[in-house]
């Protein structure tokens, strides 16, 4: 049996260093990354929750939405976060706490989560780090690519005439009678069948840039809702004169109404009806789209390989969710500008 060597000094660097040999990559974004600079929009969740002088102080906030990256791209709950932090060098090192520094527990974390889901900052941050891109002209700005994901939740095991109450907008009145039943029931997902298969949640909506493949707007809808039905909420003025490629989800006139009215140039995808089949021309055009619109499919591949986009999302009500996604989001932007940083060999922090 090999003899355990006694604790050296420099221990613990040896081992960050050999966690960086293998390129983690919290390492990288802390690396790109100017955190502070988010701190002043998380502040304005917290002006009315502002801490007295007496007290242990508060942790943060700047490593406090680090923390929501963490849990984002590793899919932890938030006692398994706490746990995790504790446990690991990377995380520790990513966060800037050392092992003799406080660690916020579970509670903490979802206290924290929650002030930034009610004061809306999460699209605040995605919106400002949007811009920082822009600013590094790392956005090309050649046309954009539409297409939604769905989002799974926990299905409801409601009864038929449950789900026909909440249908029609209303909740049950033996649910407002029961506030800890009620609390568990997600009033704001819907069905959709797509393929033949039956999926209940929301939808993650996105434009992405063509070129650069950097999400530049989102919206959240329901699942039920049609793709086509969001479109016009994730164009604006800037688009104008740009490309507009999507899937045959956004034929039609309802929306080349929309692509026109936002002055863009249509390229999405025909569809074929019924009695009236594509045309051979029609279905070449479609091939030859799908070169460039399948783009946007490589956004959601790394989601769902990478941040755990796949999985199903376990939080409640729209809002939360809404939340969640845009922090996906947010985290898939800080990890594709650096990526797009480290291939142009650009010496810059966003």
């Amino acid at each position: 049996m090999r003899n355990k060597k006694s604790r050296g000094l420099f221990d613990d660097q040896f081992r960050l260093e050999k966690i960086s040999k293998v390129k983690d990559p919290l390492e990288k974004l802390n690396r790109y990354i100017n955190w502070a600079d988010f701190r002043s929009i998380i502040d304005q969740a917290f002006r009315e929750t502002e801490p007295s002088l007496v007290g242990r102080p508060p942790f943060d906030r700047v490593m406090m939405f680090k923390v929501l990256v963490i849990q984002k791209m590793y899919n932890l709950s938030d006692d398994n976060t706490e746990y995790q932090i504790l446990d690991r060098f990377s995380f520790s090192r990513f966060l800037g706490i050392d092992l003799c520094d406080a660690v916020p527990d579970a509670k903490t974390i979802w206290h924290f989560r929650e002030q930034l889901k009610n004061h809306a900052i999460f699209d605040q941050l995605f919106e400002y780090l949007r811009e920082k891109i822009e600013k590094a002209h790392l956005i090309v700005n050649d046309g954009s690519i539409v297409d939604a994901h769905i989002i799974e939740v926990p299905r409801q095991r409601n009864s038929r005439d449950e789900n026909g109450q909440l249908k029609n907008g209303r909740v049950p009145e033996d649910w407002k009678e029961n506030p800890n039943k009620l609390s568990q029931k997600d009033t704001d997902a819907t069905w959709l069948k797509k393929n033949g298969k039956n999926h209940y949640g929301y939808k993650n909506h996105i434009k992405i840039d063509q070129g650069s493949k950097i999400i530049t707007e989102y919206q959240v809808i329901t699942a039920s809702v049609h793709d086509s039905d969001a479109l016009e909420d994730l164009l604006d003025e800037s688009d104008a004169g740009k490309p507009l490629w999507g899937d045959s989800a956004y034929t039609g006139k309802r929306c080349a109404r929309v692509i026109r009215k936002f002055k863009m140039q249509n390229r999405t995808h025909k569809k074929g009806y019924r009695n009236k089949p594509l045309s051979e021309y029609q279905k070449n055009r479609n091939q030859q789209k799908s070169k460039i619109r399948a783009r946007v499919e490589h956004v959601f591949g790394y989601a769902c390989q990478n941040l755990n986009g796949s999985s199903v999302f376990r939080y409640i009500g729209l809002d939360r969710i809404a939340s969640s996604i845009g922090l996906q989001n947010i985290v898939y932007n800080l990890f594709r500008a650096v990526f797009l940083i480290e291939a142009k060999n650009m010496a810059i922090r966003l």
